[in-house]
């Protein structure tokens, strides 16, 4: 029996690319619930293709969150807990504040003209229901302090952070919520530009505070 995934793939897109997002897609409406398991040749039976670029998927998916791959027994949907989500934006919280403080000195008028610029795409995309997009964007924006905090150990930290759980901000923007997220936006640039850093960090703090509870509040509505 076919595992509840699209049949077709997207032509523009590579197969691993395609795959991850049909499997993705599938674990954050639903179809496939926690614990489900992935077979290799299921799969490519069922799309027709090798078990190469499926493996690929795997393991990129494995990467973000989404699957836990067991070797030689295929993979497995990871649950999604309320103890794993406020221990991610928690620990986030704490290392994107102090990115803030440490980048203040560092962002030059382009750089927030940037996150200014980048912020009003996010806004355009989201009122058009374009979350995909706007997931997109929310890290392209964060990614511009981030990268001027300075401190290349507390980037990479962050970065195999954000990376091992995309899950969690992927599910955030999937939501349709981003309005707070982008109001929160606007002000920390505002921060950033009044050389404000206490402020800034508070406000840094704040917007992933903000994805905690949003995550939260759809894991527990999906538990009624």
């Amino acid at each position: 029996m076919n595992l509840p995934l699209t049949s077709k793939l997207s032509r523009n897109a590579t197969l691993r690319e395609s795959i991850a997002d049909s499997v993705r897609e599938a674990i954050i409406q639903g179809a496939l619930k926690p614990g489900t398991k992935l077979s290799e040749p299921e799969l490519a039976k069922q799309f027709g293709i090798s078990r190469t670029p499926i493996r690929e998927a795997f393991r990129q998916l494995d990467s973000e969150g989404f699957l836990k791959i067991i070797p030689r027994r295929g993979a497995r949907v990871v649950p999604l807990t309320e103890k794993d989500v406020v221990e991610f934006y928690e620990v986030k919280a704490v290392l994107e504040g102090h990115a803030a403080r440490l980048a203040m000195p560092r962002l030059t008028v382009s750089d927030l003209n940037k996150m200014e610029h980048l912020n009003n795409e996010m806004e355009r995309f989201h009122r058009e229901g374009d979350f995909k997009g706007v997931f997109k964007l929310h890290n392209d924006f964060h990614e511009v302090f981030l990268r001027a905090c300075g401190n290349e150990y507390l980037y990479q930290l962050l970065q195999m952070l954000i990376s091992k759980f995309q899950r969690f901000r992927m599910l955030l923007s999937l939501t349709g919520r981003s309005e707070g997220s982008i109001a929160q936006h606007r002000e920390i640039i505002g921060a950033f530009r009044e050389k404000n850093i206490e402020r800034a960090a508070r406000l840094v703090t704040d917007n992933a505070l903000l994805g905690r509870e949003i995550i939260i509040g759809e894991i527990l509505k999906q538990l009624q």
